[in-house]
Formats: C-alpha cells, sequence, structure tokens
C-alpha cells in the first residue's frame, strides 16, 4: 500500500495512507444489506448490522473479492459512508453496527474522520454507531485494536468485538479493553441446547460479561429452542435467520415483521 511516512512531535515514526491524502476513488461499487439485532427481552430492534453487497444485491463476495492491500483503506473508508447514508435515508432509528477493518487503520484519530464527516452530513448520530471488527480479518497485534477501540469510544462510538471465542477475540484482548458489546461465535450458538459444554461456555461468558458491563449479542440463532436456552442463561440480544434474512437496502421498522411465530 502506497505509504508516506510522518514523524510525531516526540520523534515517534507514523504512517499514513497516501489514499488519505490523494482520495483515490474505488474501482468498483457495493452497497448494503442490514440484519437486525433483536432485544428479546424488550421486543426491540437493537441494531442493523450493516453486511456489504453488490450494487444490486449480489452475495458479500462479489465485493469482497475486489478489495487488496492496494485499495483497502479506501474500501474500509468507502464502506463506512456507504452505510451511514443509506442508514440515514433508510430513517433507521436503531443503532447502526458497522464492520471495520483494523489492519487498515494507520492513526484512529485521523483515520475516523471520514466516518465523523459522514455522520454530520447526513444527521446521523454518533452514539448510534457501532463498529464492530470484520471476521474475516485477522488481528495479530491486540494491542492495536485496544488502542483504536479506545479512541472509538472517546469519540462517542460504541465498539464490538465479533466472533468472541475465536482466535484472539477472546479473554486475553477482554482482559486489555472491554467492549460495550461481545457478538458470541456462532459455533458456540449453534444447537447450543443439545451441547453442555457450550451451554457451560455460553453462560459463564454471559455471567463474566455482565459483571464487565459488557453486552452479549448471540449470532447465528435459528431455532426456538436456541433461543429459549440462550434466554434462560441470561443473553437477551440475539441476531440470525430466526428473525429474518439481511433485508438489501432496507430494515426493520416495526418488530412485528419479524418477530417469529409461537416465540
Amino acid at each position: 500500500m502506497n505509504k508516506l511516512n510522518l514523524v510525531s512531535q516526540d520523534g515517534t515514526r507514523l504512517q499514513q495512507c497516501g489514499d488519505c491524502r490523494d482520495g483515490a476513488a474505488l474501482d468498483f461499487a457495493f452497497s448494503y444489506a442490514f440484519h437486525p439485532i433483536i432485544d428479546v427481552r424488550q421486543r426491540t430492534v437493537f441494531a442493523h448490522e450493516a453486511l456489504v453487497r453488490g450494487p444490486a444485491g449480489e452475495g458479500a463476495m462479489t465485493v469482497l473479492s475486489r478489495v487488496n492491500d492496494s485499495n483497502r483503506y479506501r474500501f474500509d473508508q468507502a464502506c463506512r459512508v456507504k452505510a451511514i447514508e443509506i442508514a440515514a435515508r433508510l430513517g433507521m432509528q436503531s443503532r447502526l453496527s458497522i464492520n471495520f477493518l483494523p489492519n487498515a487503520i494507520y492513526r484512529p484519530e485521523v483515520c475516523i474522520r471520514t466516518t465523523l464527516q459522514a455522520a454530520r452530513d447526513h444527521g446521523f448520530p454518533i452514539e448510534q454507531i457501532i463498529f464492530e471488527t470484520v471476521e474475516s480479518e485477522q488481528v495479530s497485534d491486540g494491542n492495536w485494536l485496544s488502542q483504536v477501540f479506545r479512541e472509538y469510544r472517546r469519540i462517542g462510538f460504541m465498539t464490538a468485538i465479533d466472533d468472541f471465542g475465536a482466535g484472539y477475540a477472546g479473554l486475553t484482548l477482554l482482559a486489555d479493553f472491554q467492549p460495550d458489546i461481545v457478538k458470541l461465535d456462532m459455533a458456540l450458538v449453534r444447537g447450543v441446547e443439545q451441547k453442555r459444554a457450550s451451554r457451560v461456555i455460553v453462560a459463564n461468558v454471559a455471567r463474566l460479561c455482565d459483571e464487565l458491563g459488557v453486552k452479549v449479542i448471540a449470532e447465528g440463532v435459528e431455532t426456538a429452542a436456541e433461543l429459549s436456552c440462550l434466554q434462560e442463561m441470561g443473553v437477551h440480544l440475539v441476531q440470525g435467520y430466526l428473525f429474518g434474512q439481511p433485508r438489501f437496502e432496507q430494515c426493520v421498522r416495526d418488530i412485528a415483521e419479524v418477530w417469529p411465530v409461537g416465540v
């Protein structure tokens, strides 16, 4: 990636992506589908996760396959702006959860400026924006991720660790930084009512997070049995096909639209 070396006042060498300076546009288009995150205790839509799609609703890989080291920063910045733009146009009242690429950030306080400008331009409150780590991104430097999260929290954004329990997204990171939200890895949720080990892990993670003041979201909830089991263990924020598939350039306006029959 084209980089420009900078020197801070204390002599530390910093790197700034050349794309930040040059403002080159992406050579491909994309849009978003929005998947609701449901608060089953309150029967409300807690948030919508913005999921990248092709411009006509094509699958995510038609877009992600175009992302490489030369356009990673531009893509990350464009994703934030596009998600906020569409959410504002839809009149989204819930929180908006945006996946971001920690490895595409060079200086959090600088790289966030475009996001802040987009929120101002479209009148979307920054306190309704959640930044969550994208599941496909391999983050090898946990200290760096914590630094990014701390800066985002200072500005007023909410933060979330995706796929908690997989890779680096585990107890080591949680000990260093307590985000607003952790999203349980889907493998822990699938068939949880039938797996004693999964139930023990989920119940204790929920208890731990409660003591730390961290909300827990269960991803990949597909059955009423999974939902019931999760609720018994104190997990009340859920996301999954039980409440419908992601909606291309649409959001849920009324919980009755997605509430499962018989639940």
